[in-house]
């Protein structure tokens, strides 16, 4: 499937979701379960006959276009959707802020005068502005549940590995995912249709990861203690309740995470930041400086610490659990927030999405909101594989607090 000249480009880009080099039309399959929607995906997602401009201007010159689709956009064109084009990424995909130094940050018309987050930042904008149906993202370090917290919409990570991440440009391979975001839940279950494959994931348990629930403002805890109550009494299931990172700590674990992501980080990026000198935002060159100085041995014990955490949090959730978490620590801050406070969050927040990433599990986070209307995210985790069954179980969940 080839795409349309730019001048045909149909959307009027109201929120600044779109990259300049991503305004084009491929149209769908005639026919699939997929037919009549419309989607975009973020700019590391490669489409034949275009540069994948990975949200920084450098690595948009040093690179030529695909020569193929990504994998992922194949089935969801060969499903009958339509691509219309490519949106924004924070830089490599390496914050959960969602601004950007060269292209600007998108509008989140779900909460005016504050970040959509990252690293799908277009994703997140365009979807919530209806400007497509769905829109594909990545989530490494939280770059899909962030955004959708932030922007009252579906998002998932999916299982480490479930979905292809060739055609996609990686930042730590061991932890990338590729993802997508909707606006309503039917739409995201039927792209999790065309892209999953089937699962007889039934939950028997509910666990509350207390630790999580505590790095969370306290606009989440009654929506939480909300949710905990359908799932155990609508939805028959038994409750336990204790912190997922026991005695070491959240923050060790993230620790851990940001050791074992960053080395990988530098070793796929490391050369070519040298050769070129591109320039990043403060933030993240401040990030890829620290992966830098990661020595071999430090990477190692990371990587082997990963391996325990991950073993951990599989037993806990064993095959039968699912455990409900707060997909982001607050609803999202203003636009141009001092650094200090943006890098205070953004730890807090990365407490809680390290648990999935480490442990490779899937994590569906659903809209809900606080009490003055500001949106959030409710997270359920499941075994891996189990996405399929984790997004209906969500929509069951999302219908009882509705009618609760």
């Amino acid at each position: 499937m080839t795409a349309s000249p730019s001048s045909e480009f149909p959307i009027d880009d109201t929120v600044g979701a779109w990259v300049p080099h991503g305004r084009f039309v491929v149209k769908g399959a005639g026919g699939g379960p997929l037919a009549g929607l419309s989607f975009a995906a973020k700019d590391l997602y490669d489409v034949a006959g275009h540069v994948t401009g990975a949200g920084n201007p450098t690595w948009l010159l040093t690179h030529g276009p695909a020569a193929r689709n990504s994998p992922v956009v194949d089935r969801l064109l060969e499903s009958g959707a339509t691509l219309f084009g490519k949106v924004l990424t924070d830089e490599l995909a390496y914050s959960i802020l969602g601004e950007n130094l060269h292209y600007g940050t998108p509008l989140n018309l779900r909460a005016p005068g504050r970040v959509p987050g990252g690293s799908s930042s277009g994703s997140a904008a365009a979807v919530a502005a209806r400007l497509v149906d769905f829109a594909l993202g990545t989530d490494t370090g939280g770059s899909t549940r962030v955004p959708a917290s932030y922007c009252g919409l579906w998002g998932l990570r999916t299982t480490h590995g479930l979905l292809p991440a060739a055609g996609l440009v990686p930042l730590s391979p061991g932890y990338d995912t590729a993802t997508w975001l909707a606006h309503d839940g039917l739409t995201f279950e039927r792209v999790g249709q065309a892209l999953l494959p089937a699962s007889d994931f039934l939950p028997r348990r509910c666990v509350v990861w207390s630790d999580t629930w505590a790095q969370a403002d306290a606009v989440f805890q009654a929506p939480l203690q909300q949710a905990r109550d359908v799932l155990v009494r609508q939805l028959r299931l038994d409750v336990e309740t204790l912190p997922v990172a026991g005695d070491r700590g959240l923050e060790a674990w993230r620790q851990v995470y940001v050791g074992a992501s960053a080395s990988e980080a530098w070793q796929v990026h490391g050369e070519w930041i040298t050769a070129n000198a591109p320039r990043f935002a403060p933030g993240i060159a401040a990030r890829f400086d620290g992966a830098s100085r990661i020595g071999v041995q430090d990477a190692a014990t990371s990587r082997v610490e990963a391996a325990a955490i991950r073993a951990q949090v599989r037993a806990l959730i064993g095959d039968d659990g699912v455990a409900l978490v707060p997909s982001a620590s607050s609803p999202p801050p203003l636009r141009g927030a001092p650094e200090a406070d943006v890098d205070a969050l953004r730890a807090r927040t990365m407490r809680i999405t390290c648990v999935a990433g480490l442990a490779g599990l899937p994590q569906v986070s659903l809209p809900w909101s606080g009490p003055a209307g500001e949106p959030i995210g409710l997270s359920l985790v499941g075994p891996a594989g189990s996405d399929l069954a984790l997004i209906r179980l969500a929509r069951e969940l999302a219908a009882g607090l509705a009618a609760a």
